[in-house]
């Protein structure tokens, strides 16, 4: 008679919880391992670049010299990458760029090398590096997103929105939420162009909920779209429906297709209200309240927030700019194009 197989022999009692406590910690000490490799790496770039800058200072060594060390540091290290010549001259620049070995060594040895280098390749400052380093850190940004965050220039965006949360919420709380909202935010991943309506921007939003959250910004958790409140026996329809982790509230988001009006703020105002009533917890901040236009004049804005005891804001969204019909017709989807980038092959393989 065969032995029974392994995975087919009954559990004894409180293995399962027991296998899963096991995993937990195996894949927390890989992940420490990860870390702790990648932290050592940097380090390890940053002192290499920072000798090649000290020697080409002092002794006045050329930029061949790099090409020399390459060839070198490879045929003593044939089974390492990361010595090509282009990378040296990476940790060259890198050394450059952050002169503070101790904030390499407490902040940036936290990211990946290939993070650092979209710093270096698309920043030109320190304190915008310093900014986005900070965010990837915090929001545990890919580098791909990190990328798309600074060419849509998160940082210019961040805290710009017209609010009145200052005056309506108690500090610090109402720092973070000023924080959390940019103006103006930017929906060209929908594919849609300034003539679309406001239905049919609500419903790529949520299509492409997960480019939208990643826009927002951390800590938004879609609740719903069109979400029902019944108000005295009418009914009403709030667009869009959050909760903010951080904040711990409820935020509610209005879509309007042309310009600002402050009449509009009415009507938000009437859904914080029942949001707050009804679905709101007792544990929950204040609901927020966020209006998206396609426009709007800054000063019409801050007067009509100036009376509202309500905590909002008012920002702008962009979408792509209208072009002639004879264009359009050849332009791909959406759906086209993110087959296509699915589709590409990883192009950040180290040159040899």
């Amino acid at each position: 008679m065969t032995d029974r197989p392994a995975s087919l022999t009954p559990a004894p009692a409180d293995y399962t919880d027991w296998l899963a406590e096991l995993k937990t910690r195996i894949d927390d000490a890989r992940q420490s391992a990860a870390l702790a490799v990648n932290r050592e790496l940097v380090l390890l770039y940053w002192q290499i670049g920072h000798d090649i800058l000290a020697r080409q200072g002092r002794e006045g060594w050329g930029a061949r010299v790099v090409d020399r060390l390459a060839h070198d540091l490879r045929t003593a290290f044939p089974d390492m990458k990361g010595f090509s010549p282009r990378n040296l001259k990476y940790m060259r620049a890198f050394a450059e760029a952050w002169p503070d070995g101790q904030f390499v060594q407490a902040v940036l040895a936290r990211l990946p090398w290939y993070h650092q280098l979209a710093l270096l390749d698309k920043l030109d400052d320190e304190p915008a590096r310093r900014w986005y380093a900070a965010k990837a850190i915090e929001h545990n940004w890919s580098r791909n997103v990190l990328v798309m965050q600074i060419e849509t220039d998160a940082r210019g965006r961040s805290g710009q929105a017209v609010t009145n949360f200052v005056e309506r919420l108690p500090a610090p709380l109402s720092d973070l939420a000023r924080e959390s909202l940019k103006d103006p935010y930017r929906f060209d991943f929908l594919g849609l162009h300034d003539d679309a309506q406001e239905r049919a921007v609500e419903g790529a939003l949520v299509r492409h909920v997960t480019q939208f959250l990643l826009e927002l910004g951390a800590g938004f958790a879609f609740v719903g779209r069109q979400v029902l409140l019944d108000v005295g026996g009418d009914e009403f329809f709030i667009d869009l429906l959050f909760y903010h982790l951080k904040l711990r509230c409820y935020v509610v988001i209005e879509l309007k297709g042309g310009k600002f009006k402050p009449e509009h703020l009415g009507q938000l105002g009437f859904y914080l209200t029942a949001v707050d009533r009804q679905i709101k917890s007792e544990h929950d901040n204040p609901t927020l309240g966020l209006l998206l236009c396609k426009s709007k004049n800054k000063v019409v804005a801050e007067y009509a927030l100036g009376d509202k005891t309500q905590p909002m804001g008012i920002a702008e969204y962009k979408l792509l700019e209208s072009l002639p019909a004879e264009l359009q017709t050849g332009l791909p989807s959406i759906e086209q194009i993110e087959r296509e980038l699915r589709a590409l092959p990883d192009d950040m393989q180290e040159e040899d």
